[in-house]
Protein backbone atom coordinates (compact mmCIF):
# COMPACT_ATOMS: atom_id res chain seq x y z
CA UNK A 1 0.00 0.00 0.00
CA UNK A 2 1.02 3.89 -0.66
CA UNK A 3 1.72 6.18 1.77
CA UNK A 4 -0.95 8.18 0.51
CA UNK A 5 -3.30 5.14 0.53
CA UNK A 6 -2.61 3.90 4.00
CA UNK A 7 -2.80 7.70 5.17
CA UNK A 8 -6.68 8.05 3.11
CA UNK A 9 -7.15 4.48 4.95
CA UNK A 10 -6.46 6.13 8.23
CA UNK A 11 -8.60 9.23 7.85
CA UNK A 12 -11.56 7.33 6.52
CA UNK A 13 -12.70 3.63 6.45
CA UNK A 14 -16.51 2.78 5.11
CA UNK A 15 -19.49 4.72 4.90
CA UNK A 16 -18.66 8.03 6.46
CA UNK A 17 -21.79 9.48 5.20
CA UNK A 18 -24.04 6.80 6.74
CA UNK A 19 -22.47 7.34 9.85
CA UNK A 20 -23.19 10.79 10.03
CA UNK A 21 -26.62 10.86 9.40
CA UNK A 22 -26.87 7.85 11.99
CA UNK A 23 -25.36 10.37 14.17
CA UNK A 24 -27.43 13.30 13.38
CA UNK A 25 -30.49 11.10 13.83
CA UNK A 26 -29.60 10.59 17.21
CA UNK A 27 -29.07 14.05 17.70
CA UNK A 28 -32.61 15.16 16.78
CA UNK A 29 -31.66 16.53 12.91
CA UNK A 30 -33.33 15.93 10.31
CA UNK A 31 -31.85 15.34 6.91
CA UNK A 32 -34.46 17.41 5.20
CA UNK A 33 -34.05 20.69 7.79
CA UNK A 34 -30.32 20.81 8.13
CA UNK A 35 -28.33 23.77 9.03
CA UNK A 36 -24.42 24.25 8.32
CA UNK A 37 -25.16 25.19 12.20
CA UNK A 38 -26.59 21.17 12.70
CA UNK A 39 -23.51 19.93 11.25
CA UNK A 40 -20.82 22.09 12.65
CA UNK A 41 -19.88 19.53 15.56
CA UNK A 42 -18.99 16.94 13.37
CA UNK A 43 -18.06 18.45 9.95
CA UNK A 44 -15.38 20.72 10.98
CA UNK A 45 -12.92 17.42 11.25
CA UNK A 46 -9.55 19.27 12.33
CA UNK A 47 -8.56 19.80 16.17
CA UNK A 48 -11.13 22.58 18.14
CA UNK A 49 -13.43 22.10 15.10
CA UNK A 50 -16.01 24.72 14.06
CA UNK A 51 -13.86 27.34 16.83
CA UNK A 52 -10.60 26.67 15.06
CA UNK A 53 -12.37 27.18 11.64
CA UNK A 54 -14.24 30.29 12.99
CA UNK A 55 -10.71 31.61 14.16
CA UNK A 56 -9.01 31.79 10.89
CA UNK A 57 -11.44 33.11 8.72
CA UNK A 58 -11.59 35.94 11.31
CA UNK A 59 -7.82 36.25 10.38
CA UNK A 60 -8.42 36.25 6.28
CA UNK A 61 -9.15 38.77 3.76
CA UNK A 62 -11.68 37.19 1.77
CA UNK A 63 -13.66 38.52 -0.81
CA UNK A 64 -16.89 37.49 -2.39
CA UNK A 65 -15.51 37.63 -5.55
CA UNK A 66 -13.01 35.25 -4.76
CA UNK A 67 -12.60 31.22 -5.43
CA UNK A 68 -10.56 29.65 -2.05
CA UNK A 69 -8.69 26.07 -2.34
CA UNK A 70 -9.27 23.98 0.81
CA UNK A 71 -6.12 21.40 1.33
CA UNK A 72 -7.30 18.41 2.44
CA UNK A 73 -10.68 19.81 2.77
CA UNK A 74 -12.18 16.57 4.85
CA UNK A 75 -15.63 15.91 4.76
CA UNK A 76 -16.07 19.69 3.42
CA UNK A 77 -17.12 21.66 6.47
CA UNK A 78 -14.72 24.57 6.03
CA UNK A 79 -15.12 24.82 2.71
CA UNK A 80 -18.93 25.24 3.20
CA UNK A 81 -18.82 28.01 6.00
CA UNK A 82 -15.97 30.03 3.87
CA UNK A 83 -18.48 29.63 0.67
CA UNK A 84 -21.41 30.89 3.22
CA UNK A 85 -20.08 33.47 5.42
CA UNK A 86 -18.35 35.64 2.71
CA UNK A 87 -20.50 34.10 -0.79
CA UNK A 88 -17.03 33.17 -2.33
CA UNK A 89 -16.28 29.65 -4.37
CA UNK A 90 -14.36 27.25 -3.03
CA UNK A 91 -12.75 23.97 -4.29
CA UNK A 92 -11.86 21.18 -1.98
CA UNK A 93 -9.33 18.23 -2.41
CA UNK A 94 -8.58 15.59 -0.24
CA UNK A 95 -7.06 12.61 -0.44
CA UNK A 96 -9.51 10.41 1.43
CA UNK A 97 -12.63 8.89 -0.90
CA UNK A 98 -15.29 8.40 2.14
CA UNK A 99 -14.34 11.77 2.91
CA UNK A 100 -15.13 12.93 -0.46
CA UNK A 101 -18.32 11.85 -1.03
CA UNK A 102 -19.58 12.67 2.44
CA UNK A 103 -18.62 15.73 1.59
CA UNK A 104 -20.24 16.36 -1.94
CA UNK A 105 -23.20 14.67 -0.03
CA UNK A 106 -23.44 17.17 2.55
CA UNK A 107 -23.02 20.17 0.74
CA UNK A 108 -26.10 18.86 -1.65
CA UNK A 109 -28.24 18.57 1.61
CA UNK A 110 -27.18 22.21 2.62
CA UNK A 111 -27.32 23.23 -0.97
CA UNK A 112 -24.12 25.09 -1.55
CA UNK A 113 -23.58 23.20 -4.47
CA UNK A 114 -22.89 25.68 -6.44
CA UNK A 115 -20.03 27.62 -4.55
CA UNK A 116 -18.68 24.43 -2.96
CA UNK A 117 -17.18 21.32 -4.97
CA UNK A 118 -14.93 18.60 -3.51
CA UNK A 119 -13.06 15.99 -5.34
CA UNK A 120 -10.30 13.24 -4.74
CA UNK A 121 -6.70 14.41 -4.92
CA UNK A 122 -3.12 14.73 -3.72
CA UNK A 123 -2.53 17.83 -2.07
CA UNK A 124 1.50 17.73 -3.21
CA UNK A 125 0.14 17.16 -6.76
CA UNK A 126 -2.90 19.33 -7.37
CA UNK A 127 -4.69 19.32 -10.32
CA UNK A 128 -5.17 23.31 -10.87
CA UNK A 129 -3.24 25.60 -13.26
CA UNK A 130 -0.85 27.65 -12.18
CA UNK A 131 -2.29 31.30 -10.57
CA UNK A 132 -5.92 29.82 -9.82
CA UNK A 133 -6.53 30.96 -6.76
CA UNK A 134 -7.19 34.16 -4.77
CA UNK A 135 -6.78 32.36 -1.08
CA UNK A 136 -5.96 28.82 0.12
CA UNK A 137 -5.86 27.31 3.60
CA UNK A 138 -4.72 23.55 4.90
CA UNK A 139 -6.00 22.73 8.59
CA UNK A 140 -3.96 20.17 10.83
CA UNK A 141 -3.28 18.45 7.13
CA UNK A 142 0.09 19.04 6.99
CA UNK A 143 1.25 16.37 9.38
CA UNK A 144 0.72 14.04 7.21
CA UNK A 145 2.48 15.51 4.67
CA UNK A 146 6.23 13.78 3.58
CA UNK A 147 7.02 15.97 1.59
CA UNK A 148 6.40 19.32 2.45
CA UNK A 149 8.75 21.29 0.15
CA UNK A 150 6.55 20.27 -2.44
CA UNK A 151 3.03 20.60 -0.91
CA UNK A 152 4.35 24.34 0.25
CA UNK A 153 5.48 24.45 -3.69
CA UNK A 154 2.00 23.33 -4.91
CA UNK A 155 -0.13 25.59 -3.19
CA UNK A 156 2.40 28.14 -4.19
CA UNK A 157 2.15 27.54 -7.79
CA UNK A 158 -1.73 27.47 -8.29
CA UNK A 159 -1.96 30.99 -6.38
CA UNK A 160 -2.54 34.25 -7.74
CA UNK A 161 -0.30 36.89 -7.31
CA UNK A 162 -0.69 38.42 -3.76
CA UNK A 163 -3.28 35.84 -2.68
CA UNK A 164 -2.77 34.51 0.89
CA UNK A 165 -1.84 30.82 2.35
CA UNK A 166 -2.96 30.00 5.77
CA UNK A 167 -2.15 26.57 7.83
CA UNK A 168 -3.16 25.47 10.70
CA UNK A 169 -1.38 22.22 12.62
CA UNK A 170 0.40 20.59 15.22
CA UNK A 171 4.18 21.09 15.02
CA UNK A 172 6.71 19.08 16.94
CA UNK A 173 7.70 20.72 20.45
CA UNK A 174 11.41 21.00 21.57
CA UNK A 175 11.43 18.04 24.00
CA UNK A 176 10.81 14.89 22.46
CA UNK A 177 8.43 12.83 19.90
CA UNK A 178 5.03 13.09 20.78
CA UNK A 179 2.68 10.07 22.58
CA UNK A 180 0.52 7.87 20.28
CA UNK A 181 -2.24 7.33 19.06
CA UNK A 182 -2.80 10.72 17.59
CA UNK A 183 -6.21 11.48 15.82
CA UNK A 184 -3.47 11.82 12.76
CA UNK A 185 -1.20 8.68 13.40
CA UNK A 186 -2.03 5.51 15.67
CA UNK A 187 1.91 4.60 15.86
CA UNK A 188 3.51 7.42 14.35
CA UNK A 189 3.65 5.94 10.91
CA UNK A 190 2.65 8.67 8.27
CA UNK A 191 3.20 11.25 10.33
CA UNK A 192 5.95 14.24 9.73
CA UNK A 193 5.71 16.98 12.16
CA UNK A 194 8.04 19.81 11.79
CA UNK A 195 9.24 22.34 13.97
CA UNK A 196 7.60 25.84 13.89
CA UNK A 197 10.88 27.05 12.89
CA UNK A 198 11.37 24.84 9.97
CA UNK A 199 8.01 24.73 8.57
CA UNK A 200 8.42 29.33 8.56
CA UNK A 201 12.04 28.02 6.84
CA UNK A 202 10.30 25.66 4.14
CA UNK A 203 7.70 28.23 3.95
CA UNK A 204 9.99 31.03 2.60
CA UNK A 205 11.76 29.20 0.84
CA UNK A 206 8.93 27.95 -1.62
CA UNK A 207 8.49 32.08 -1.94
CA UNK A 208 5.51 32.99 0.79
CA UNK A 209 6.25 36.09 2.37
CA UNK A 210 4.81 38.12 5.25
CA UNK A 211 4.86 35.24 7.26
CA UNK A 212 2.93 35.47 10.92
CA UNK A 213 2.57 33.07 13.03
CA UNK A 214 0.43 32.17 15.80
CA UNK A 215 1.06 29.94 18.46
CA UNK A 216 -2.56 28.41 19.54
CA UNK A 217 -1.54 25.35 21.94
CA UNK A 218 -3.69 27.03 24.65
CA UNK A 219 -6.37 26.76 22.90
CA UNK A 220 -6.36 23.68 21.50
CA UNK A 221 -5.32 22.35 25.22
CA UNK A 222 -8.16 23.77 26.49
CA UNK A 223 -10.65 22.00 23.91
CA UNK A 224 -8.96 18.35 24.34
CA UNK A 225 -9.29 18.80 28.26
CA UNK A 226 -13.35 20.30 27.70
CA UNK A 227 -13.59 16.87 25.71
CA UNK A 228 -11.93 14.83 28.15
CA UNK A 229 -14.61 16.45 30.73
CA UNK A 230 -17.22 15.29 28.62
CA UNK A 231 -16.27 11.73 27.67
CA UNK A 232 -15.25 10.83 31.56
CA UNK A 233 -18.92 12.26 32.39
CA UNK A 234 -20.58 9.69 29.55
CA UNK A 235 -21.81 12.95 28.27
CA UNK A 236 -20.07 13.45 24.74
CA UNK A 237 -22.97 14.56 22.43
CA UNK A 238 -24.46 11.69 19.44
CA UNK A 239 -22.61 14.29 17.27
CA UNK A 240 -18.94 15.43 17.07
CA UNK A 241 -15.87 14.78 15.72
CA UNK A 242 -15.36 11.85 18.35
CA UNK A 243 -17.57 9.65 16.16
CA UNK A 244 -14.77 9.99 13.51
CA UNK A 245 -12.25 9.53 15.58
CA UNK A 246 -13.65 5.69 16.33
CA UNK A 247 -13.26 3.81 19.70
CA UNK A 248 -9.56 4.75 20.44
CA UNK A 249 -11.22 8.84 20.63
CA UNK A 250 -10.48 9.14 24.04
CA UNK A 251 -7.35 7.92 24.33
CA UNK A 252 -6.04 10.09 20.90
CA UNK A 253 -7.95 13.03 22.68
CA UNK A 254 -5.71 12.51 26.44
CA UNK A 255 -2.19 12.17 24.20
CA UNK A 256 -2.67 15.35 22.11
CA UNK A 257 -3.34 17.29 25.40
CA UNK A 258 -0.57 15.42 27.31
CA UNK A 259 1.91 16.13 24.32
CA UNK A 260 1.00 19.89 24.42
CA UNK A 261 1.02 19.76 28.04
CA UNK A 262 4.84 18.20 27.68
CA UNK A 263 6.21 20.03 25.46
CA UNK A 264 6.39 17.52 22.45
CA UNK A 265 3.89 19.02 19.78
CA UNK A 266 3.45 22.87 19.32
CA UNK A 267 0.34 23.53 17.30
CA UNK A 268 0.30 26.65 15.76
CA UNK A 269 -1.52 29.25 12.63
CA UNK A 270 0.00 30.75 10.15
CA UNK A 271 -1.21 32.90 7.66
CA UNK A 272 1.24 34.31 4.86
CA UNK A 273 1.45 35.33 1.45
CA UNK A 274 2.32 35.27 -2.34
CA UNK A 275 4.16 38.12 -3.47
CA UNK A 276 2.63 40.50 -5.52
Amino acid sequence: MSAENAIAEHWGKGDVYALILSALEKAGKSPDALTMEDLAPVDHFHARGFAATIDLADSLPVKASHHLLDIGCGIGGPARYFASRFGCRVTGIDITPAFVEAANKLTALIGLEDQVTIMQGDGADLPYADSTFDGAYTQHVTMNVADRPRFFAEAFRVLKSGAFFALTEHGLGPVGNPHYPLPWSNDGSGAYLMAPADTRRLLEAAGFTEIRMENTGEKYLAAYRRMMELAAQGALPPLGIHILLGESAPEKTRNAARNIEEGRTHPVQVICRKPL
